[in-house]
């Protein structure tokens, strides 16, 4: 029998205690996006900072995890230690599904530890452990001895971050289950400011099918359509690294700090030369068959000795694009090198990469020296910015301290705002044009999947206002619907409502089938609600002059226009988020 209410743990880090809660709003906050929202309102406080002992991490799944393919992810929910706004970050991997066989719909966690800690769950017990002798261990590390600790396979999942957490770096991320992360907006820092260093979910529980022919013909069904489609397939052969040639074409991928959109030397980064010098195997998140998560290897000699070392690295479009084309490196595997430096100080590469894009011109133009990057910084320079992403990730001076704060913090200590390339957080690697730019810079999670404003520049020409910020409106309330269930959003393609409909029917959630679009609106008004409530408004955000001075494949972005729609949007926002 499926339950309408959702089955929460609450771990308080402070009192070393746990207990179960049962909450309602199945048929109107769904799950994911949606729960973890109405779960920050319930135990979340809007008016304390982000790194106060009370403010929940919440990590939440949907109704059909476990139950179809692809419905693959975690959202994890938190106050933003880069803007103290309430926001959310999501992540596949394992956790899901260890989440569902943990019979959890919702893990909450408060409170503070006094030492550092590693939380343990499972469907039938909670054990908080005192790992104090891994502070400063770096992710890698951290993980292989969190895996000799705590025995299984199969369904259980680790997160864990790295020193970039510990020292509140507001672009750390939280590493799950290796080749994963919860990347964006400092969920690394959010654990860490609760001396949290690992969590281990352990799906020790079964969960029942439903009885019948129907549920098993419709499930062979959606497996076929995944793996079947055109679009499934480009994520398995070369994956998301196949935009990098076709976004350098239409002059839209950020080179040397967006300096350029468009380069010859993408020969030397793009998909075909990932795949053909790196890739190693594929792998996937669990309750996927698809494979996306690409692992490179780079293989070096160790010493003089002719020893040699091999680095397993996961890459995909986003690190290739920040710690490549932004840094002007274009060799594949000297990415990856710069990559595996990320992973293990545990930052998130996408802010990363682009935080020591803008230090490098900044470099250049003279506004920082060696005295602050420790390192001298050039594009093209690897070696550089592997000691640099080391320098990031520990914090190692006032510099390094205040840039992994956001890059705009740094530029106000030191100049170059003009050429920060932030669009509410360091930029995704889409230079597509105006509605991209409006549309990041004002997404809920500065997120490029926030909305479809990147597809939108690439197939528009036109000048729409009022038909662009209605299609990015309606486009996110569906997307909200889709991380509310929680589904990678690569299938939306395949998972439209009305198989949606049946998905949910199949499992017994009949009510909720029959109100996908207006649980989509309720979610997506949910969210703006409580990040406003945190903060946010979207004349406190600008867009740097930087993005008003590249050339795409329409030509000269138009400031007029970019400027109407950043308006226009922001406007919208406030409209949908105060409408009874």
């Amino acid at each position: 029998m499926i339950a309408d209410h959702f089955r929460v743990l609450i771990v308080n880090l402070s009192t070393g205690k746990g207990r179960i809660v049962e909450e309602d709003g199945r048929n109107s906050e769904v799950g994911g996006s949606g729960l973890a929202a109405m779960l920050f309102n319930k135990y979340g406080f809007a008016d304390k900072a982000w790194d106060d002992p009370q403010q929940p991490v919440i990590f939440a799944i949907g109704p059909l995890t476990g139950y179809f393919p692809l419905m693959s992810k975690t959202v994890c929910s938190f106050k933003s230690p880069y803007h103290n706004q309430y926001t959310e970050s999501h992540a596949g991997g394992r956790s899901a599904l260890a989440l569902r066989f943990a019979k959890l719909d919702a893990l909450v966690i408060t409170g503070k530890s006094k030492r550092l800690c590693c939380v343990n769950v499972s469907s039938r017990n909670l054990d908080i452990k005192d790992i104090e002798f891994l502070r400063g261990k770096d992710v890698l590390e951290t993980g292989k001895i969190l895996r000799s600790m705590y025995k299984g396979s199969g369904h259980r999942s680790i997160l864990r971050i790295g020193p970039a957490g510990e020292k509140l770096v507001a672009m750390s991320c939280i590493n799950a289950d290796t080749y994963r992360h919860f990347g964006r907006l400092g969920g690394g820092a959010a654990l860490g400011a609760k001396n949290l260093k690992g969590i281990v979910i352990q799906g020790d529980a079964i969960f029942d099918t439903p009885p019948g022919k129907d549920y098993s013909k419709l499930y062979a069904e959606v497996f076929t359509q995944v793996t079947a489609t055109d679009m499934m397939k480009k994520y398995h052969n070369l994956g998301t690294p196949a935009n990098l040639q076709g976004l350098n074409d239409i002059e839209s991928l950020p080179w040397r700090n967006l300096q350029a959109t468009s380069d010859p030397a993408i020969d030397g980064i793009n998909g075909e030369r990932f795949a053909t010098d790196t890739l190693l195997r594929n792998s996937a998140c669990s309750g996927c068959p698809v494979g996306c998560i690409h692992v490179g290897c780079v293989r070096e000699m160790f010493n003089a000795d002719h020893r040699y070392t091999f680095k397993q690295v996961a890459y995909d479009y986003e690190p290739i694009f920040s710690l490549g084309t932004m840094l002007n490196v274009t060799e594949a595997r000297s990415v990856l090198n710069i990559l595996d430096v990320m992973e293990k100080v545990g930052l998130d590469a996408m802010s990363g990469g682009v935080a020591l894009a803008w230090a490098t011109e900044a470099t250049e133009k003279g506004f920082i020296s060696e005295t602050e990057t420790i390192v001298p910084l050039r594009f093209g320079d690897a070696e550089a910015y592997q000691l640099a992403t080391q320098h990031l990730g520990n914090s190692s001076n006032d510099f390094y301290k205040l840039l992994g704060q956001g890059s705009l913090k740094a530029a106000a200590e030191y100049g170059g705002a003009d050429f920060a390339c932030v669009l509410g957080q360091e930029m995704a690697g889409y230079a597509t044009g105006e509605v991209f730019f409006a549309a990041q810079t004002l997404g809920f999670r500065h997120s490029h999947l926030d909305s479809g404003g990147y597809a939108y520049d690439q197939k528009h020409s036109d000048q729409d206002i009022e038909g662009v910020i209605k299609f990015l409106i309606d486009d996110e309330s569906g997307r909200a619907f889709m991380t509310s269930m929680v589904s990678c959003l690569f299938a939306r393609g395949v998972y439209k409502n009305d198989l949606l409909a049946q998905c949910l029917q199949s499992v017994g959630y009949t009510k909720l089938a029959g109100s996908i679009d207006d649980a989509g609106r309720h979610i997506q008004k949910l969210r703006w609600q409580t990040r406003i409530a945190t903060g946010f408004t979207p004349e406190a955000i600008t867009i740097p002059k930087r993005f008003y001075k590249i050339k795409t494949w329409k030509g000269p972005i138009d400031a007029a226009y970019l400027d109407s729609l950043k308006t226009g949007y922001g406007q919208a926002i406030m409209q949908l988020a105060g409408d009874k």
